[in-house]
């Protein structure tokens, strides 16, 4: 675990292995043999403790070269970002963040003087509190909204970069291969043909209790009036 960061690596390590919820979102677990990261709660059979360290945000996770994990997807955890325990003035900053504070070309330094310090301050902070820079916290974030996107709609990725908050396509494709190790397009296809099984099962559940139901079908109206007419 990196240097002054307030987590016990204990109480970690027994929240990741009962899959605890009471967790999620306060921290993220980094697998040291296979460089991804999850949540706590992931459906992942849980790693050995050794192979583990632990991160107080995605953004740090990153930042040490981990990747996230695409089963427990970090982007989705309650309360992310989780920012248990900050600075009360790297907390406000947070909120700035993921508000888009720094999404519409205004930098660090704006942030710094919005909060009453400076950027070499802030940055300080930053890196005591949350494990990385205001600036890669950011870009984890546009990377979270747009993998969000990614999943949950059929927006076109030029429209996802923007509306993640990415000022080009072209820095989100750097961005979110730089992070996922594969582009944005590749991620939806693996998304795509993990759903395909599922619609199919409904699809076969739905046509069973159709054909079910026209086996059972009640009687019309004819043939109710020819039964109740039998002496």
């Amino acid at each position: 675990m990196s240097a002054g960061l307030a987590l016990d690596w204990r109480a970690c390590d027994r929240a990741r292995i009962a899959r605890d919820r009471r967790f999620d979102g306060v921290f993220f677990t980094g697998v040291l043999t296979t460089r991804i990261y999850c949540r706590p709660v992931c459906p992942v059979r849980p790693a050995k403790s050794r192979n583990v360290v632990f991160f107080p945000t995605a953004a740090a996770a990153e930042r040490a070269g981990f990747r996230p994990c695409l089963r427990c997807r970090p982007e989705t955890a309650p309360g992310t970002p989780a920012w248990h325990g900050a600075a009360t003035t790297v907390s406000r900053a947070l909120r700035l963040i993921e508000r888009g504070f720094l999404d519409d070309g205004r930098r660090v330094d704006d942030l710094a003087h919005t909060l009453g310090m400076t950027a070499r301050h802030l940055r300080r902070l930053f890196d005591r509190h949350a494990g990385a820079s205001p600036t890669a916290v950011a870009t984890t974030r546009r990377v979270q909204r747009a993998k969000a996107l990614i999943d949950e709609t059929a927006m076109p990725m030029a429209a996802i970069a923007f509306a993640a908050g990415f000022a080009s396509v072209r820095r989100f494709n750097a961005a979110f291969r730089s992070v996922y190790r594969r582009a944005p397009t590749a991620i939806r296809r693996a998304r795509a043909r993990q759903r395909a099984p599922e619609v199919t099962a409904r699809q076969m559940r739905c046509a069973s209790l159709s054909m079910l139901g026209g086996t059972i079908a009640p009687p019309t109206r004819k043939q109710q009036a020819r039964k109740n007419a039998l002496p």
